[in-house]
């Protein structure tokens, strides 16, 4: 029998990622709290549902793909959330980028309805939704990682199970602290470069051919060098992200100066009203330093 799969979350990320389940032909019933993704994916032979509990009273296998903890929590655990539409045998996959330890406990308050749950944030951004490019990390029982692979491999190319549920989550932690501190330093560096008179354009070019290249380089050198921020990955996403980083660093004892110093950063880009800016947008923050735009110096 077809696995029939409920969407949560059809924003930025999740509608893309909606979209290429549908394509790849699943049953879909989706759910957003705006109406309008939710007939776009309708438009295409997804079945629309007015709640979470009404996603999860029609189908097999949950997703959702959310902003935050306390969005999953209310999701999952609220009032008409999966938890009151759910059965046993259900699985339950968040994709969403929250604190794993949020993750553990909405898995404990599932577990006696009979709901196993896969935590399985992603890394890629808007671009990797929209090309099912996106790279997977997935915690959880490797039964239940087996029984969502199939939706991974419609939505990504490198997917991988780390371990017991939490560490999908904690892996994507670790994605964003190399990511912030990595778009930071390549603005940095460009600022610097610029204002030493080196044009940007070349310099991206022999910096891509050296140990300095990095895929952050690689996906977001024209964004930059058109000054086109709109997002694929807010920088107030971003910031939330960096939130989580330093609380589940407590709960872990792990020191982060570096992702705490990006913290600092991108807080500055948001009161600055910049928070909706693509998170390669952090340069303009250093561009305002040195009093010259890297887009305008070429």
């Amino acid at each position: 029998m077809q696995t029939r799969v409920g969407f949560i979350g059809l924003g930025i990320m999740g509608k893309p990622m909606a979209k290429n389940l549908v394509k790849a032909g699943f049953s879909m019933v989706v759910h957003n709290r705006s109406r309008a993704a939710v007939d776009e994916l309708a438009a295409l032979g997804a079945k629309p549902a007015g709640s979470p509990k009404e996603v999860a009273s029609q189908v097999d296998v949950i997703i959702t793909m959310l902003p935050n903890s306390p969005d999953v929590e209310r999701v999952a655990l609220g009032r008409d959330g999966i938890k009151e539409g759910a059965r046993s045998g259900q699985l339950f996959i968040d994709m969403s980028t929250i604190n794993p330890v949020v993750s553990q406990s909405v898995a404990k308050e599932l577990a006696p309805s009979g709901v196993a749950m896969v935590d399985a944030p992603v890394s890629g951004g808007e671009k990797g939704a929209i090309d099912a490019a996106l790279s997977i990390m997935a915690g959880g029982e490797p039964q239940d990682f087996e029984r969502a692979l199939p939706l991974f491999q419609a939505l990504g190319k490198t997917i991988t199970h780390m371990g017991p549920l939490g560490t999908g989550g904690f892996t994507k932690l670790a994605n964003q602290i190399i990511v912030g501190i990595n778009l930071t330093a390549i603005g940095e560096a460009l600022v610097f470069g610029t204002k030493a008179g080196v044009d940007p354009q070349k310099m991206i070019r022999a910096l891509s051919g050296g140990l300095a290249n990095s895929k952050c380089l690689e996906m977001k050198s024209e964004k930059i060098l058109s000054g086109d921020f709109a997002p694929g990955f807010k920088i107030d996403l971003h910031f939330k992200d960096l939130n989580l980083i330093h609380d589940a660093a407590k709960s872990v004892g792990a020191s982060i100066p570096m992702a705490a110093l990006v913290e600092q950063v991108f807080a500055a880009m948001r009161a600055g009203g910049r928070g909706g800016f693509d998170h390669s947008g952090v340069i303009t923050f250093f561009e305002d330093l040195a009093r010259i735009q890297v887009r305008k110096a070429q």
